[in-house]
Order: structure tokens, then C-alpha cells, then sequence
């Protein structure tokens, strides 16, 4: 009678429970249509300007007719889509094979697309693609107002996904990864809620004070790095995917507009870097270690420090010419809408978070630094630090991972 008293009780747990929960269950609300003519007014169009989109099948194609009708309402030619290859590739598929027929539609889709004005790249698509890193190459060689519109989202098998398999997404140590029904909610909101002046705005007193003086960052792990950006380029993503502003663009990435919007990057000139670099748990040649603690003089990394993990930190870094050991850019996050969540905390798309700092290793030269070694192109991007403390010429603008100015 205990026994079976015992199951009667869970059985009628089980059934409230279900109960309970069932005006909570898991929906999709994307707004497609709004989200399809956010990034077509973000382009500012000119009348018969060319726009062509890259997709990948089966992924956030919902969008699609959406982004096309909306390119036609705003005077813009539309030119379709190019499906890239489903990724990831099969098994069994000869990988030489693979990788000449992708080099060979790289290089077709180069003379395909050098007339075109704007290519859209959608959730799921990356540099590997060959219309993808096509049109890098017509953004580098021709210039002129020719720009990308860079709308990833977030998907299960992009070139830079992390452990859980959700591209942009970093998981905080202990925490689990979020369902992503939360991710496309706080995407969606970052994207149409987004006040492009007000962002803009603070960017740009953040960047003046930036130049004015010399950058503090410290930690609680026991970061305590100093540096000086001077006159350097400081890319900044507000959003604005405009012909004018590419016309003014001197780096691939400044043609590559973000939706969501929301980092400001610039490359520390090399001889001021000084200090120490302390991470928390993190990964490097494959392998997972803590307390790693990197020292840097003039520019120059002279110490490695690990409490676990210390022969894969060196591994990792011996394993680069001694001109990629520096700290490549100093990025910094400044969108409302993406900041790391108080309850069940994960860091939202690659970092952009108002407060959220990136601090990367490796070859600057593509953020406007004056470091590059060809043929290498070392870079850990995905170091990110929710509670540093950012001192511009002794005035604090983050205190422990938030804005106070």
C-alpha cells in the first residue's frame, strides 16, 4: 500500500506539473517581415542599387521573400539568393575533391558578384562559403560603396561554434547553455529595439575619451593591463550600412555591417601594452586550463603563468612566430540589449553586450594595427570578460562589467 501510495503521489506531481507548465511551453515568435525591412532600411538603399543575399538552405529561410520584397519596396534591385553548400559537409565526401570544387566557385563567384552593391549574408553562412569569401575579395579589391550586411543570428554549425554548438554564444563556466527560444527572443529585441543615435552617440564619447589618454583595464581574476590607442583606426558597428559610410571605409571589416549592432575595436599600438592578462577557465591548443596569466612589456609577451594547463597554454604559443604573441585588439561592448543576464547568465552574440570586453590575441593588422605575418593568421577571438574595470586618462567609464558613463 506504500508502495503504490507513493507512485499515486508522484503520477499526480507529474500531471500538475504539466499542468502547471503548460501556458509556458516553448514558442517561436520571430518577426520575419520586421526583421527582413530593419536590415533593408539599415542599408539606405540608393535607388537601383543591386542586392543579393547568401543563405543557407534550410536555415532562418523564412526571412527570405521578406528581405527580397523589402529591397523592391525601398528602390533597390533585387538579384535572389545563392545557397551556400550545407554545412557540415558529409563524411564520405572526398575532402580534396571538396576543397577544389569550393576554391573553384570562390573564384567564379569573385567575377560573378564584383558589380554587385550589397550582399546580405543570413544566419548559417561564413567565411568558408565561396560566394561568402567572394565577395570579401570584390569588398578588398574594388571598394567603392560596395558593402556586406553581416545577419548570422545564431546556428548549431558555424565556423566558430562553441562547445554547446551555438555560434555567438558564449557559455559562462557552471552555467548551462540557454534554449534557444531565449536566444532568438533577446536577439530579436537587440535588433528591433535598437536606438542607433543613442548608440552612436555613446560610441562616440567613449572613442574621444579613448584617444585622450591612456586605457586601464583590470579584473577581479587579476587583469591589470595599460595601453594607448592614439590616432589608430577604431572601428566602430553602429549599425550603419550605408553607401556613404563604406565610401569611407579602409578596412575589410568596416564594410562588413554587423546587425546586431553594438562593439567598438581598435588595435592597442604594439609598445604600449603593458601589464598582465589573467583568464578565467579557458581553452587553448585544444585543451582547457585555469589560471592562466599572460605578462607583457612594451608589447613584447616575457611571462606565461597557469595554475592547470600551462604546457598547452605554451603550446598554443610557441606554436605562433613571436610577432603574433601580442594582444591583437581591445574591444569593447555597448548594445543595452545584449548584456549578460542577472539570472541564468550567458554572454549573447560574440560579446557585444553593453560592458562585455574582448581582449584577443594574435594578428592585428586587420583591425588597423600594424602587425601581420603572411600566410598566418593566428587569433583568439572568443576571450571575452564580463567584469573588467575600464580607466580612459584616470576616469572610470566600466566598473566591474558596467557602464558608468
Amino acid at each position: 500500500m506504500r508502495k503504490f501510495a507513493w507512485i499515486a503521489a508522484v503520477g499526480g506531481f507529474v500531471l500538475w506539473t504539466a499542468a502547471a507548465h503548460s501556458q509556458n511551453l516553448p514558442q517561436r515568435t520571430i518577426q520575419y517581415q520586421a526583421l527582413a525591412e530593419h536590415i533593408v532600411a539599415q542599408l539606405h538603399l540608393a535607388p537601383g542599387e543591386k542586392v543579393l543575399s547568401v543563405a543557407m538552405p534550410g536555415l532562418f529561410s523564412e526571412i527570405v521573400p521578406h528581405l527580397r520584397y523589402a529591397v523592391m519596396k525601398a528602390g533597390g534591385v533585387d538579384l535572389g539568393v545563392i545557397e551556400a553548400l550545407q554545412t557540415p559537409y558529409p563524411a564520405a565526401w572526398d575532402a580534396k575533391k571538396l576543397a577544389a570544387g569550393l576554391e573553384a566557385s570562390t573564384q567564379a563567384y569573385v567575377k560573378l558578384l564584383e558589380d554587385v552593391d550589397v550582399v546580405v549574408m543570413l544566419p548559417g553562412v561564413f567565411a568558408a562559403h565561396p560566394a561568402y569569401r567572394a565577395y570579401q575579395r570584390v569588398l578588398t579589391e574594388r571598394k567603392g560603396t560596395r558593402r556586406s550586411l553581416h545577419f548570422h543570428w545564431t546556428d548549431a554549425y558555424g565556423a566558430g561554434a562553441t562547445d554547446p554548438g551555438l555560434t555567438g554564444v558564449t557559455i559562462i563556466p557552471g552555467q548551462s547553455a540557454p534554449a534557444m527560444q531565449e536566444i532568438e527572443n533577446v536577439y530579436q529585441e537587440a535588433v528591433l529595439k535598437t536606438d542607433y543615435a543613442a548608440l552612436a552617440a555613446h560610441q562616440d564619447r567613449f572613442i574621444a575619451a579613448l584617444r585622450a589618454g591612456p586605457v586601464h583595464v583590470t579584473t577581479p581574476l587579476g587583469t591589470n593591463l595599460t595601453f594607448s590607442v592614439g590616432d589608430r583606426l577604431v572601428i566602430r558597428q553602429d549599425g550603419d550600412a550605408s553607401a556613404a559610410r563604406a565610401q569611407t571605409a579602409t578596412v575589410l571589416i568596416e564594410r562588413e555591417v554587423e546587425i546586431p549592432a553594438g562593439p567598438v575595436r581598435v588595435a592597442p599600438i604594439e609598445n604600449t601594452v603593458n601589464g598582465v592578462l589573467a583568464y578565467g577557465p579557458s581553452r587553448w591548443n585544444g585543451r582547457t586550463a585555469s589560471g592562466v596569466k599572460l605578462t607583457f612589456a612594451k608589447g613584447k609577451l616575457v611571462s606565461v603563468k597557469a595554475e592547470t594547463g600551462l604546457e598547452a597554454v605554451k603550446a598554443e604559443l610557441n606554436a605562433q612566430p613571436e610577432a603574433l604573441r601580442i594582444l591583437r585588439e581591445f574591444t569593447l561592448g555597448f548594445h543595452p540589449h545584449l548584456m549578460v543576464p542577472e539570472v541564468n547568465p550567458w554572454v549573447p552574440y560574440y560579446g557585444y553586450g553593453a560592458g562585455i570586453v574582448r581582449l584577443a590575441l594574435g594578428n592585428n593588422r586587420e583591425v588597423g594595427g600594424a602587425i601581420g605575418v603572411p600566410g598566418r593568421n593566428y587569433n583568439r577571438f572568443n576571450d571575452l570578460f564580463i567584469d573588467c574595470t575600464i580607466t580612459l586618462n584616470g576616469e572610470v567609464w566600466v566598473k566591474d562589467g558596467k557602464f558608468v558613463k
